[in-house]
This record gives structure tokens, sequence and C-alpha cells, in this order.
């Protein structure tokens, strides 16, 4: 794993900032294809909650379905989804990568994973590393999934 740096990124009206920890390049992130990340066009990065920060969540509103276990935030004023409390990892933070600031698509390098059938997929992946903040843990190496 590389050296790892803040990435800044947010909401497209800028009420809702976060900071994220994650190498400089070569990400790798999550191209899920359940319904709600197809129609928000979600990449995924789980990281521990440690590795988060972000100021303005009193601009945020909630959207669960489902299971309910998955908290998707967007801004109550432009409706961007800049990260979640995703069901696959209820302890950590999966920031859409589509929102850094410096988002350019070089930056990562995408899994897919089939979130469309996400009670069979989650049997054959373990993602419960993903949040763990521990240091022989990949926490950049992203097989998840959202709801």
């Amino acid at each position: 794993m590389g050296k790892e740096v803040e990435h800044h990124g947010g909401c497209h009206c800028g009420k809702v900032r976060y900071t994220v920890m994650a190498p400089t390049k070569n990400i790798y992130v999550v191209d899920c294809n359940c319904s709600i990340c197809i129609k928000k066009g979600i990449l995924h990065l789980i990281v521990p909650k440690s590795k988060f920060k972000v100021t303005g969540q009193e601009n945020l509103s909630t959207y669960t379905f489902n299971t309910g276990i998955a908290k998707h935030y967007f801004c109550k004023f432009c409706g961007i989804g800049p990260y979640y409390i995703p069901r696959s990892n209820p302890d950590g933070i999966d920031v859409n990568v589509k929102t850094f600031d410096n988002y350019h698509p070089d930056l990562f390098i995408p899994e897919p994973y089939d979130g469309a059938n996400w009670e069979k997929a989650s049997e054959s992946t373990s993602l419960s590393h993903l949040s763990k903040d521990d240091s022989s843990s990949p926490t950049t190496t992203n097989t998840t999934t959202t709801n």
C-alpha cells in the first residue's frame, strides 16, 4: 500500500465538505451494479471512520431503503450524496470518489461488484476488513457493496 494523503471533496454547492485519507493514485474502488449505485453513479471507497472527516453535516438528509442499515447522506440544498454508511461496513464510511475535488478516472482502479445480487455476492466476498482501522488490513482495496 502506498503513502496515504488527504483527498478533499464534497457536494456540488459546497455546504458539505470532507477529507479522506487514501493513496495518491491507484486507488481501488468498487463499481457496483445495484439499483441505487447505478442511478447515483457511485464509485466506492470504504475507509475506517478515523480516516474521514466531514463539515456541514447539518446540511445533510438521510435516505434508507430495504434493510434500513445503510444510511445514504445527501445535501439538502444540491442533492449530491458524497458519502454514506454502507450495509456491508456499518462501522465505516463509503465515499463516492466522484465527489473528490481532484476526481479523475486515472486515479482509480475499479473493481466490479454484483450488488444487484447483494445477498449472494456478500456470501462469497468478505467485506468487513474494509472499515477496520488496522494497518495490516488493506484499506484501499475495496471489494464492497451498497445498501
